[in-house]
């Protein structure tokens, strides 16, 4: 992958990144956001707070003796199943330790778990050399579309 240090192209270069995956729920992501936030801008290009939320999907475990929930859940019997919403919220941040270890405690104090599921990725991200043909028929300000309609 070190020739990905080298990567040069009219259109931009690649830089290492982390890309934390985050499953959560649906209506969590804003806190989990507004937590990194607080430590990391979340910074692609000229926009801060970048993130995916995928479509929600469905969690699934088998709490064990002694977890939060055969503790808090009156009769729930440890080992049976229990399944949730769930949405994956990806976010990418500088390859830096410090960094990560910031990160990561923002995201564990705002995750309504006990125990997060975080993947962590050694990605490579793009970054693009400018916007420099105004005339481009593809970008949304040239295709007749505009840009896609906010849904938040």
């Amino acid at each position: 992958m070190a020739d990905l240090e080298k990567y040069k192209a009219a259109s931009g270069t690649l830089i290492p990144v982390w890309t934390l995956e985050i499953q959560t729920l649906p209506e969590d992501t804003d806190r989990i956001l507004d937590a990194v936030m607080q430590v990391y801008p979340l910074r692609f290009g000229r926009y801060q707070r970048n993130a995916s939320i995928s479509a929600v999907g469905k969690e699934t475990a088998q709490p064990e003796p002694n977890s939060t929930t055969t503790t808090h859940v009156k009769g729930f019997e440890a080992g049976r199943t229990e399944t949730y919403p769930m949405v994956e919220l990806k976010i990418s941040i500088a390859r830096d330790l410090a960094v990560l270890e910031k990160v990561m405690d923002a995201v564990i104090y705002a995750h309504h778990y006990e125990e997060p599921v975080i993947f962590l990725r050694e990605d490579w991200a793009s970054r693009a050399a400018g916007y420099t043909k105004s005339d481009d028929p593809n970008r949304c300000c040239n295709n007749a579309r505009g840009s896609p309609q906010r849904i938040g």
